[in-house]
């Protein structure tokens, strides 16, 4: 049965636009999926990559129209510029590592639903009242964005470490168990061809 640690920041709009595709893929290969939230911006100096606003005007501009245009191929609603961005992410990643070690509930679903309140209903991931609501919506204890911080705190900085070891440079990135690894939404045909053995 393969397997794919699924590396993520809860701040990337391209791992919103990736939606359920994996989970999808996951269910239609027999696949497992390890969720693993970690700081980007603790990442991007470690790996040769640059926060959005170090980057050169050119490469901004690039990335407005490409999120327009991903937009436009998925179908999901997307606010390029949302209310509540940039935000603490760790208090949603928190929720999402405490919700995959409780278990009983469906962390895809959680993770889908985090990413939408920022990029699409205009809401604050680092708040108390989003992280309890996504929680109950995905078939969790509320409770857990209280008592998993601890947990989740530390298993937070070794996901860092974990993504560095793995050879993690942006999100999202999947590291399958195979040894092969996909950057980005738009590889999630290619991470699909390979769980099918035609890649």
């Amino acid at each position: 049965m393969p397997h794919v640690t699924y590396y993520f920041s809860m701040l990337s709009p391209w791992t919103y636009l990736a939606g359920s595709r994996l989970e999808q893929m996951a269910a239609e290969t027999g696949t497992t999926i390890s969720y693993r939230p970690f700081d980007i911006m603790a990442l991007f100096p470690r790996t040769g990559g640059k926060p959005l606003g170090e980057r050169p005007p050119a490469r901004q501009a690039y990335r407005l129209q490409e999120l327009e245009r991903t937009r436009k191929k998925t179908g999901m609603a997307l606010n390029i510029h949302p209310a509540h961005w940039p935000t603490n992410p760790a208090p949603s990643s928190y929720a999402v590592i405490a919700a995959q070690q409780a278990g009983g509930g469906d962390v895809g679903a959680l993770v889908q639903a985090l990413f939408r309140a920022c990029w699409a209903e205009e809401k604050d991931i680092a708040e108390d009242s989003v992280i309890r609501a996504a929680l109950e919506g995905a078939g969790f204890d509320p409770s857990l964005a209280d008592s998993g911080l601890l947990s989740g705190a530390m298993e937070y900085a070794d996901n860092l470490e974990k993504a560095v070891a793995d050879g993690v440079f942006g999100s999202p990135f999947y590291v399958v168990d195979s040894g092969q690894k996909f950057w980005g939404q738009d590889r999630l045909d290619d991470l699909r061809a390979h769980l099918k053995g035609e890649l």
